[in-house]
């Protein structure tokens, strides 16, 4: 029988049950997965490769296994898409940017290589911010294959810089994807487009292989549908990588099972400050479900500390590290975005000691959110204060900005920043729906390797709630503004530059 079209809006574990039912096929999932990444995520601008062929020889491959009664996990068989800063044998890694189009790389990424044996099969390279947004880009169109657009209202951003990670997954393109965040990446898009995102501790998961934007910040992790997704599919992707020297020993053994005590969770001081209505409404919410099986604790005070403007220093310096080549060769000026053309220029200039500075804030900060998150199983607060912003609208100009907060209103905490500084692990899950029709998100932040807490906690947020299974209003991305894109196939890929990193 032939799966409906919207069959990968089901969860992971929902459709590998199907398989082993024998209900539907690898190559059947594989086939409906390719047919909407090709009709559906031009619209997106959530494709950067379509990968057919090597999709369809691994899916079938899978089928042969399944019959013979080798399974190899929970993955298997399920069609995914990759970031496109993930080295990919054989096709097109372009990192988002015109300058790497034509890159390509004689290896795959270990996560890559990780999901591979686990099973899972890869359809797709997803669009992405241009460099990870490390330039300093100040607008949503600023990928070489445009604007990434939210599936629940096409005129908003998808969120960066995993932008087509997001879209993909949340309109049923794909079944997960693999995204990557140095602060923000993650939870942003996932939050944007209405999805569980995972953020990992620094260290579960091996980069090698993948761009490097800030060598000791970047992360790479799910987004999927559900917070048991993430945790199916973080077991697959963790664990010591001798390519690496990053990496801790072990890795995430993900069982999930009733727990002996009721978690202890904190609300964090203003954490609603500055939010827009409806995500403030919908955080109360969240908080009132939380109650029921959790003991919660208000008004719980997050250490101030100059957490922004640290990320933002060494953001700069690594980045500048990591594209100095491109910086300094004048490559910028192929970027797409305008800001993207010039801030490398300024990232350049970072000093040395502002640098070592922002380096040894991090002992300080660590210490603190370790001492406070060693009171509770996690601190809760919404992901971002507002939704999505428009397509076309810088962000430092929003076409209609709020008030300007009085001097001595309070802000709300700078979890996102504060949790990539430590490495320490973040979910957010759907919550509801604000303006334009768009998600809203509400985010844990745990203590390090405390990941199984967080993704318990989800799943137990998702079962008494269920926006997990909202949908996409998908009959209304025909009138997306905007031209799509022409689809990129993995058979007209071109050796490019493959030296330019390896971790």
């Amino acid at each position: 029988m032939t799966p409906p079209d919207d069959v990968l809006f089901h969860p992971v574990r929902a459709l590998g049950a199907m398989l082993r039912a024998g209900k539907v096929t690898s190559v059947q999932l594989t086939e409906v997965s390719l047919h909407r990444l090709e009709t559906i995520g031009p619209r997106l601008g959530a494709l950067a490769t379509l990968m057919r062929e090597s999709a369809l020889a691994e899916a079938a491959a899978r089928d042969a296994e399944g019959k013979a009664g080798r399974w190899r996990g929970p993955l298997h068989g399920i069609p995914y898409g990759a970031k496109d800063l993930l080295a990919t044998k054989g096709v097109p890694t372009t990192w988002g940017a015109e300058p790497y189009r034509q890159q390509v790389f004689d290896y795959d990424a270990t996560v890559i290589a990780r999901l591979r044996e686990a099973g899972a099969v890869l359809v797709a390279k997803l669009a992405m911010v241009e460099l990870a947004g490390g330039m300093g880009y100040n607008n949503p169109d600023a990928s070489c294959t445009g604007p990434g657009r939210s599936p629940w209202n096409a005129a908003y951003w998808s969120g960066g810089s995993s932008s087509g990670s997001g879209a993909a997954t949340a309109a049923g393109l794909v079944a997960f994807a693999i995204g990557s965040e140095t602060s923000g990446s993650i939870l942003t898009p996932a939050t944007f487009c209405g999805l569980s995102g995972l953020r990992p501790t620094y260290g579960l998961v091996s980069r090698h292989g993948a761009m490097a934007l800030c060598w000791t910040l970047d992360k790479l992790g799910p987004m999927c549908r559900t917070a048991d997704d993430c945790g199916l599919v973080l077991a697959a992707m963790a664990g010591q990588d001798p390519k690496d020297p990053t990496t801790v020993a072990g890795g995430f053994d993900y069982t999930p099972g009733p727990r002996a005590r009721r978690p202890r969770i904190g609300v964090l001081r203003n954490a609603t400050a500055r939010n827009q209505p409806e995500v403030q409404a919908a955080f109360e919410r969240s908080v009132a479900v939380l109650r029921t099986f959790a003991d919660v604790a208000d008004d719980v005070e997050f250490p101030d500390l100059p957490y922004g403007p640290a990320v933002g220093i060494i953001v700069d310096a690594e980045g500048a590290a990591a594209f100095r080549d491109l910086i300094e060769s004048g490559g910028l000026r192929k970027l797409r975005e305008k800001a993207d053309r010039i801030g490398g220029y300024a990232a350049m200039m970072t000093l040395a000691a502002d640098y070592v500075d922002a380096m040894r804030a991090r002992v300080p900060m660590r210490k603190a959110l370790d001492e406070l998150l060693g009171r509770y199983d996690a601190l809760v607060t919404p992901t971002r204060t507002a939704v999505a912003p428009p397509i076309g609208y810088d962000f430092d100009k929003p076409p209609q900005p709020p008030p300007s907060p009085a001097p001595d209103s309070p802000a709300p905490p700078a979890t996102i920043p504060a949790g990539n500084l430590a490495g320490l692990p973040a979910l957010c899950l759907p919550n509801g729906f604000g303006q334009h029709g768009l998600p809203t998100s509400l985010q844990f932040l745990g203590r390090a390797f405390s990941e199984a807490t967080l993704i318990d906690l989800g799943d137990r947020c998702q079962n008494a709630t269920g926006w997990h299974l909202k949908r996409p209003p998908m009959d209304k991305l025909a009138e997306a503004p905007g031209i799509a894109p022409a689809v990129r196939s993995a058979a007209f890929a071109e050796p490019g530059r493959p030296d330019l990193y390896r971790l």
